[in-house]
């Protein structure tokens, strides 16, 4: 089975490469650390799995399942990544990752996640399936109105963090100091579940409180 592997960090990629190599039937015939050069991998070789990052420097391997899927769509992505908040997870699984593995996983994980998708199943880490659970087992009011868990101003924070402002240019558009922002963020994260920039988001385009970014 030929595997892509796309990851930002050379380091990582090294590691992960080696990994993949000592299962048996699978290996990596190629190697990315951005979009354009894994696009490029893709149509050349048609690999049974694509493993990605979600965080290719300044791009998003969430971009990369779209254009996947349009490239080889017997392409199987497994997406391999530190971030486990579900606002990303949900989203990566909608637009069609067929697994989505921690870098915190045991190395026996891997092989489990590739052996799964080349068999048409689907994968999640542990810890990303019981927050996929948690989340699918909420108070259905909650779940209507997810915004109401949140203040007027935390809504506000909420969009200028998701429009990729930092803390020191909110505290001076608010005037309010830098720690009451990152007090407001880390409730904001504790309400809606979200552990990342990346997931807040993703909560925020899903809720209508930012268009999607280009």
């Amino acid at each position: 089975m030929q595997v892509i592997l796309v990851d930002d960090h050379a380091l990582v990629r090294a590691g992960i490469c080696n990994l993949i190599n000592q299962i048996d039937h699978f290996n990596v015939v190629g190697e990315a650390s951005n979009l354009r050069d894994a696009m490029e991998l893709v149509r050349q070789f048609r690999p049974e799995v694509v493993v990605a990052d979600i965080t290719l420097g300044d791009e998003s391997g969430l971009d990369l399942l779209g254009a996947v899927r349009a490239a080889s769509p017997a392409t199987h992505v497994i997406i391999l990544s530190m971030h486990a908040s579900e606002e990303l997870v949900a989203e990566a699984l909608r637009l069609g990752a067929s697994a989505y593995l921690l870098k915190e996983s045991a190395p026996g994980e891997l092989e489990i996640a590739l052996n799964a998708v080349v068999r048409g199943d689907s994968y999640l880490s542990p810890a990303v399936s019981k927050k996929m659970i948690d989340r699918f087992v909420r108070k259905p009011a909650v779940a209507e109105k997810p915004l109401d868990i949140l203040t007027a101003r935390q809504q506000q924070i909420l969009t200028m963090i998701a429009s990729r402002k930092s803390t020191k240019e909110i505290a001076y558009e608010l005037d309010l100091s830098e720690k009451t922002i990152a007090a407001h963020r880390a409730q904001i994260m504790e309400r809606t579940g979200v552990r990342d920039v990346v997931g807040l988001v993703l909560f925020a385009v899903k809720h209508g409180l930012i268009k999607k970014p280009d």
